[in-house]
């Protein structure tokens, strides 16, 4: 549902919220609240993983003591394998503690990870108009890698190395506690350090993933809309704009890689000045008589284990940084207020909504600060009536579409149905009394009845089969090897266009809606499967108030009333025959439509055909609904 003066420009999105640092820990603290045994066996075994590590730093200081002292052979061997054991249990308890926390972050993203797929498809379809799916998909699918990738690699490791920071430095201090106020001259140093990247890091993250989010739409865009776009010719200006959004994204990433450069070198000059207090203070107390070599040797050895720890924490911090901003989206989505219903949950099959009237008031339209697309509209559908809106690309059609079926909310005006705002409907009501269908029909993997249950979970094999019966698609129903347990979509069957909208108005059947808007459903269809296509669509909306964004007159000449639309106002609206008798935009075009026109230049030949001549497109581009428009003939 693109209208051509939104395809070719570039609106500000509204993104889903990004939930705050208190937020993302509070959303975390919760889920591992659900896990206790999880959570407490895998701190033991990190915790031991860390403390099994000071071992060896313990028995080398005690070991030189030893040598100077004079110790025998036996000694020094039963030292070495006391160093031997450790390090043996300490890579076990490591390998243990890395599963186990691994397995426990998966756990919790897989059930955060619901939690916003949940949000996601109950959210109102005016949120997710405004926000665009692109922000969506780059959370479902780029900030959930980014975070399983810290879970499954640098997450684990990053907790054990703050457990070993931890453990070591109580080490240091117990060892001697001048030698641990000696490694603490470092602190400043790295604190400096960390301090000067995360205050240049961490808005470039956030910005990064919000460029990744843009890029994501401006794709989604142009593949979504690609029919438009080569209509249009606009291919250069789509890839130009993702090339655009691309290269603000590479900018931000290399960016953070230079910060990132000059951020290690900090941490080197942080190491040094650590390891020479260390040292220096241990031959200054030596000297003094005020400790052992060996305990200086322990204490250096500390500092020294102290390196890898610390670097990691600093380094990942850009990872872990990355999944920070990536966590907090996510937990943004689940933040969203549940709109979902018990009923929507659990549904049970509702009674028949009677044909409803639904009436439309529009004093003008725009996306955020763009231009007025529509204007002036006062629209009043009678129940069970047919009404079909015609009108030039770009004239606004597809926008009021969106509008009078609850997807777009209005700039100013507003939508009632049975004299009720949509907006005091509710999600679930709204879906249950209004149903759109676009030619973008989308054929779910599985099996063809599980497809058909998706607009009533209760049918029975009978009723899916009236319901294909109804819009014509036994006739292709049969054809198939299993019948409705028949696999389609993505590993299955393919459908074609034609019986893709089948299926789409079949499921509008079961559905039931007391209103359906048919927002150029069955566009697709060819020239073969035009006239059958425009039948079903006439059977599946029976005594439904029904609005029709016609593409072909044909559709237009069977409606109750037709509405045209030009530049985004009502230039006239009757019967058929009224506006044939009025003679005006309509009536031009019907007669444009009716009457071939020579036959286009060769240079032009193979880029201004159509499908169908017989049934031309309203609004291609070059046809206007007030002046006649040349038929295109094949070539």
């Amino acid at each position: 549902m693109t209208d051509p003066s939104t395809a070719s420009g570039v609106e500000a999105r509204q993104l889903l919220p990004t939930a705050t640092g208190r937020q993302t820990w509070a959303a975390l603290r919760t889920e591992l609240a659900r896990l206790p045994v999880l959570s407490a066996v895998a701190g033991t075994l990190l915790v031991a993983a860390s403390a099994t590590g000071l071992v060896a730093p313990w028995v080398l200081g005690r070991l030189v003591d030893d040598v100077i002292a004079g110790t025998d052979t036996p000694q020094v061997v039963a030292w070495a394998g006391v160093i031997a054991g450790a390090a043996v249990l300490a890579g076990l308890l490591t390998a243990a503690g890395a599963a186990v926390a691994a397995r426990l972050g998966e756990t919790v993203l897989a059930r955060l990870r619901e939690r916003v797929l949940d949000r996601a498809l109950h959210l109102p379809s005016a949120t997710l108009e405004r926000a665009g799916t692109g922000d969506l998909v780059a959370r479902a699918g780029d900030d959930v890698a980014v975070v399983t990738n810290v879970i499954a690699t640098s997450g684990p490791a990053f907790l054990g190395a703050t457990l070993s920071v931890v453990l070591t430095a109580l080490g240091l201090f117990a060892l001697d506690w001048r030698l641990g106020i000696a490694g603490l001259a470092a602190a400043p140093a790295y604190a400096l350090a960390l301090r000067w990247y995360l205050k240049r890091s961490v808005p470039y993250y956030a910005r990064e993933r919000v460029a990744t989010g843009e890029r994501t739409q401006a794709t989604a865009e142009a593949l979504r809309g690609s029919a438009t776009v080569r209509a249009y010719r606009m291919e250069d200006t789509h890839v130009a704009r993702i090339a655009a959004r691309s290269g603000v994204a590479r900018d931000l990433s290399l960016e953070i890689f230079g910060l990132f450069t000059r951020f290690g070198l900090r941490i080197n000059r942080s190491e040094f000045v650590g390891l020479a207090a260390v040292l220096l203070a241990g031959f200054l107390l030596v000297r003094e008589d005020l400790s052992t070599v060996g305990a200086a040797t322990t204490a250096a050895l500390y500092f020294h284990r102290l390196f890898n720890p610390i670097g990691l924490l600093l380094f990942e911090s850009d990872s872990v940084l990355q999944a920070g901003a990536s966590l907090a989206r996510l937990v943004g989505v689940t933040t969203l207020p549940d709109t979902a219903s018990p009923v929507s949950r659990h549904p049970a099959r509702p009674e028949r909504p009677e044909p409803a009237a639904l009436e439309v008031t529009v004093a003008q339209h725009r996306y955020d600060d763009g231009p007025v697309v529509l204007r002036d509209i006062a629209l009043r559908l009678a129940p069970g009536e047919r009404v079909a809106l015609v009108g030039a690309s770009g004239a606004g059609k597809s926008t009021l579409a969106g509008i009078i079926a609850g997807i777009v909310e209005p700039s100013q005006g507003s939508v009632r149905l049975r004299g009720v705002p949509l907006a005091d409907l509710g999600e679930h009501q709204l879906r249950r009394e209004i149903a759109l269908i676009s030619q973008e029909v989308h054929v779910f993997a599985g099996p063809l009845a599980e497809d058909l249950r998706l607009a009533d979970p209760d049918a029975t094999d009978a009723e899916l089969t009236r319901a294909l019966d109804l819009v014509g698609a036994t006739g292709w129903l049969r054809t198939l090897p299993d019948g409705l347990a028949t696999a389609v979509g993505e590993g299955g069957r393919q459908l074609t266009a034609a019986q893709s909208q089948h299926l789409a108005l079949a499921r509008l059947v079961l559905a039931d809606p007391a209103v359906a808007v048919l927002d150029e459903a069955t566009a697709e269809a060819g020239s073969a499967g035009a006239r059958d296509l425009d039948r079903a669509a006439v059977a599946a909306t029976e005594g439904r108030t029904t609005l029709v964004v016609a593409h072909r007159l044909s559709q237009a000449a069977t409606a109750d009333r037709i509405v045209v639309l030009d530049q985004g106002r009502v230039a006239e609206h009757g019967t058929h025959a009224e506006l044939l008798a009025a003679g005006g935009g309509y009536s031009n075009l019907w007669r444009s439509w009716r009457t071939p026109g020579p036959v286009p230049p060769p240079a032009r030949e193979n880029t201004e055909r159509i499908q169908d001549q017989s049934h031309p497109k309203v609004g291609a581009p070059g046809t206007f609904p007030d002046r006649p428009a040349t038929t295109r003939l094949r070539g």
